[in-house]
């Protein structure tokens, strides 16, 4: 059979298809948002932005008295600001080939890089993620450290359809390690046999080398909160999200003595069920939302935290105010390094991806659509040395949309 000249659309329904056969985060968030955005016809700019509604929440009354209560709306938004790329020369010669033999040689190569960008930018969605189990460096090597993510998830009220697992090599291996031991016909074969992991305790599990390393901030010192009445209500700060914090007592740095990603506790802070609003029998967990600094012999440093501190309310996030001069703890040990494994529900996070424009000008471009992955490939002449070079374009937007449906997980000593 002879061979077909290979044009840029074959090329990007190719391309297109090997991208989404190697995305591995990409596939387990909420991709619904594309439909938010206006169809247009010559496609998108960088830059453009979709707003999003945050949830509502209300308090039960106890009696047969009416409480009207208002309703308060935040919102967040997804702006397609990330561009990724692949860029490639092809010779005339290469283009007669059968697109099987270009696929292998040069397309999936290609692909694999792109993909691995995609879930890398994912990936570090961990850094608005104020939720973590376990001990810090260690492996997830058993079914109990495992289900503690399920089980911090489940105490958040977070539904337990649509939840994923996604692990690090060395954790996958460690997690393999210990069902091979165990005598159940499937989970052990699939374990032994194939290096599978599958579902676990009701959570989509898979690996991933794109699992980031984030390594926390000098945080040395004796840190506390730097007087009390720090707690801010909903409606002040229902779009941020976030809040200041002032604290004291850290050791005089100004090389970051807390880094964005940092977790903390406070004393006598405990988190709360959202819906019941029960007290839960573990302090709420804080994630720093930027680098902070401190300064001075006492060390102050004013922290900007998610989720704000509420103590009262339908949107209440925790049991109690912080106290002045409660004891800060933060999560690791200053200085080291720990593996970002996640567990959460899929409308944690979001992923928005969209067709980029025809440029004017542009001969022969191509753009393909697949599952949601929208790609765009167009070729330039070099008639001197008769060969084309590609450039293969994608356009995509992402947000930690709702971080209180997702944890990071560590194993346990």
């Amino acid at each position: 059979m002879a061979n077909t000249t290979l044009t840029a659309d074959i090329i990007a329904k190719e391309a297109v298809m090997i991208l989404d056969n190697e995305l591995v985060l990409a596939k387990k968030v909420f991709r619904g948002y594309e439909s938010e955005f206006d169809k247009k016809v010559n496609g998108y700019e960088v830059g453009e932005t979709i707003s999003i509604r945050k949830p509502t929440d209300f308090t039960v009354r106890t009696n047969a008295t009416m409480a009207v209560q208002d309703v308060v709306e935040g919102k967040t938004t997804i702006t397609v600001d990330q561009r990724r790329g692949v860029d490639f020369e092809f010779t005339s010669q290469d283009l007669t080939l059968k697109i099987g033999d270009l696929s292998e040689r040069v397309i999936k190569p290609a692909m694999v890089q792109l993909a691995n960008s995609v879930d890398t930018f994912l990936a570090g969605m961990y850094a608005s993620v104020p939720n973590w189990v376990g001990t810090p460096g260690q492996l997830i090597n058993s079914f109990s450290d495992f289900y503690a993510g399920k089980e911090r998830l489940m105490e958040y009220a977070v539904p337990t359809d649509s939840l994923a697992s996604v692990l690090s090599p060395a954790d996958e291996a460690a997690m393999l390690g210990s069902q091979t031991a165990l005598y159940i016909q499937n989970a052990a074969s699939g374990a032994y046999r194939n290096g599978s992991l599958g579902t676990i305790g009701g959570v989509d599990t898979s690996m991933s080398q794109n699992i980031l390393t984030h390594t926390v901030g000098v945080a040395t010192g004796t840190p506390l909160v730097n007087g009390g009445t720090q707690g801010v209500t909903y409606d002040a700060v229902k779009d941020t999200g976030t809040q200041s914090l002032v604290t004291k007592g850290w050791t005089n740095s100004t090389t970051g003595i807390l880094k964005k990603g940092d977790v903390i506790t406070i004393a006598g802070v405990y988190a709360v069920n959202p819906v019941t609003k029960a007290k839960l029998p573990f302090l709420k967990q804080f994630v720093v939302k930027a680098d902070a600094d401190s300064g001075a012999s006492t060390g102050p440093a004013t922290l900007t935290i998610s989720p704000p501190i509420i103590a009262s309310g339908a949107f209440q996030t925790v049991s109690a105010v912080p106290a002045a001069d409660a004891p800060i703890t933060v999560m690791g040990t200053g200085g080291a390094s720990y593996r970002q494994n996640m567990m959460f529900h899929k409308n944690a996070f979001a992923l928005v991806t969209v067709p980029l424009v025809s440029p004017p000008g542009a001969v022969d471009v191509a753009r393909q659509s697949y599952k949601g992955i929208n790609v765009r490939v167009i070729p330039v002449y070099d008639g001197v040395n008769d060969k084309s070079a590609w450039r293969l374009d994608i356009l995509f937007g992402g947000r930690a949309i709702d971080p209180r449906l997702a944890t990071r997980h560590s194993g346990n000593a």
